[in-house]
C-alpha cells in the first residue's frame, strides 16, 4: 500500500530519504486522481524496498502543495536525494511512472 505523506512527516519520508520518491498529490474529490490511485498501489508494492512510493491529500496537507507549486492534481513528484527531478501533471500511463522510478535506480 502507497505510504500516506502529510506536511508532518513529508521531509522525512520524501527529503530525507536514501531511495528516489514519487509523491502522487491528490485529493478524494477528485476523478482523475481515483483513475491514478491503482496505479500508484501498484507501483509501491512493485518497488518496495527499492523506491518510496506516497500520497499527499492537498485538502488536508497543504504546505506542501503550495511549496512545489501544486496547482493541478493529480500531480506526480520525482524526488531523488532531496529534489525534484521529475513532474508528471495530470494520468499518465503506468509505463510513464515505473520508467520515471526505474531510471532512478540504474
Amino acid at each position: 500500500m502507497a505510504l500516506e505523506i502529510t506536511d508532518s512527516n513529508f521531509e522525512d519520508i520524501v527529503l530525507k530519504s536514501d531511495k528516489p520518491v514519487m509523491v502522487d498529490f491528490w485529493a478524494e474529490w477528485c476523478g482523475p486522481c481515483r483513475v491514478l490511485g491503482p496505479i500508484i498501489e501498484e507501483l509501491s508494492e512493485k518497488f518496495q524496498g527499492k523506491a518510496v512510493v506516497g500520497k499527499l491529500d492537498v485538502d488536508t496537507n497543504q504546505e506542501f502543495a503550495a511549496k512545489y507549486g501544486i496547482r493541478n492534481i493529480p500531480t506526480v513528484l520525482i524526488f531523488h536525494n532531496g529534489e525534484v527531478v521529475g513532474r508528471q501533471v495530470g494520468v499518465a500511463s503506468h509505463a510513464t511512472y515505473e520508467d520515471s522510478i526505474n531510471s532512478l535506480l540504474k
